[in-house]
């Protein structure tokens, strides 16, 4: 019986993990405390096969039920595969049109989705390196649990 039960977990875990569709979707915990400290920088190694595909790359921004901030400051900065840097600030807006917190939600944990980048093109293959951070006047950002980077190519 406890075997089933292992088996079980693992394969909910594994399901949690696919790509659902995408081209690539990786998503990491900020923190245990649900908090998003100014010092954590988050970093993503993305892996880009094929030059002069146009993708839609979004940031995947899950939170508790008591994060009280509209908008989220964030800045991206991006490391190609030959060394090039750029950055991008960007706020992702919690609110709907109506006002009310946007995102899926179970349990007191929401999912949001963050388009930042509509059509981009990766000019180079390899490995793009991502750092993400906050920011926020104010530090933490509480009731913060995870970023995630994802790509999804335009059709």
């Amino acid at each position: 019986m406890k075997n089933i039960a292992a088996i079980l977990i693992i394969l909910t875990f594994m399901s949690g993990c696919s790509l659902e569709g995408r081209d690539y979707a990786e998503y990491k915990e900020l923190s245990p405390m649900e908090e998003w400290l100014k010092k954590d920088v988050i970093v993503f190694k993305v892996p880009i096969e094929k030059d002069n595909l146009e993708y839609n790359m979004s940031l995947a921004y899950r939170y508790v039920v008591g994060h009280n901030h509209e908008i989220v400051k964030v800045k991206i900065t991006e490391t190609s595969p030959s060394g090039k840097v750029e950055s991008l600030e960007c706020d992702l807006n919690m609110l709907d049109e109506n006002g009310y917190y946007k995102g899926d939600g179970s349990l007191g944990i929401i999912d949001t989705e963050h388009v930042i980048s509509a059509n981009k093109m990766f000019k180079e293959t390899g490995i793009y390196n991502y750092e993400i951070e906050h920011m926020m006047p104010n530090d933490p950002i509480e009731f913060a649990v995870e970023i995630g980077v994802i790509l999804d190519k335009v059709k």
